[in-house]
């Protein structure tokens, strides 16, 4: 017995050309249902996608960008991967370094939603910018912090904000954190990391996904108190923050 629910060919044709249309000229926010919608119409609209992330490298929308590369990746096609592997090697975040570290492991981990992992490889590798001794120690001063070069914390941060549908990275935070006052007691439960009187105990207590609150991750060492976090938020580096080239 045949489908009669199935859509025929030249409907789907002109969904996909509708969306397409769509695409071109919504808001960031509206882009990223459309990329969705796109995703689930097969190989029709993950052809879309790649013209559309083709044209992002001239002129990318950081959020939608990185969405239609999560798509292609999940999309997981012989096509889809060979596109990403060809034109996108690395990943849709340029992987910027002036202290020569390299972020493509932090941006495997974080394509693959895998942020507990994540969040514990960014902490290693602003170890790593700190130097030899926070290597050893495995966490911050926050004096350290202090001299992260802007390039490699914009790097980890569009890292983070791309890759969660904008809802994680140290820049969320900090917006949390300037829209509060400053108020640490009003961010905490804010962003998931106090409940009341009690802290949130790492890690079975964190939400690892992105139903977690906005800004919850990445947690940049929080177990060591304030002056590392407050380091990181006041930085240089979100006042010269830039999109992707």
């Amino acid at each position: 017995m045949s489908d009669q629910t199935a859509p025929f060919p030249a409907e789907v044709s002109n969904t996909v050309a509708e969306l397409q249309r769509q695409l071109k000229s919504s808001s960031e926010k509206k882009q990223q249902a459309l990329i969705q919608e796109l995703a689930s119409t097969g190989t029709a609209g993950l052809d879309v996608l790649m013209e559309f992330l083709q044209e992002q490298r001239a002129n990318p929308t950081i959020l939608s960008a990185g969405f239609a590369y999560q798509a292609l990746h999940q999309a997981n096609m012989p096509k889809t991967n060979e596109f990403l592997q060809t034109y996108f090697p690395t990943g849709v975040v340029p992987l910027r370094s002036e202290a020569g570290i390299d972020y493509t492991p932090v941006q495997q981990l974080l394509v693959k939603q895998d942020f507990l992992a994540a969040d514990r490889l960014t902490l290693e590798k602003l170890c790593e910018l700190a130097g030899a001794a926070a290597l050893q120690r495995r966490w911050l001063y926050f004096s350290e912090v202090d001299n992260f070069p802007i390039t490699d914390l914009q790097t980890i941060d569009i890292l983070w904000v791309i890759h969660s549908q904008g809802k994680f990275g140290f820049s969320v935070q900090r917006e949390l954190w300037l829209s509060l006052g400053k108020n640490w007691e009003k961010l905490w439960p804010k962003i998931g990391w106090k409940t009341g009187n009690r802290w949130t105990r790492y890690p079975h207590e964190f939400i690892w996904d992105l139903s977690a609150p906005k800004g919850h991750l990445p947690l940049s060492n929080q177990l060591r108190g304030v002056r590392v976090f407050s380091s990181l938020l006041s930085h240089p580096a979100w006042s010269s923050r830039t999109s992707l080239p």
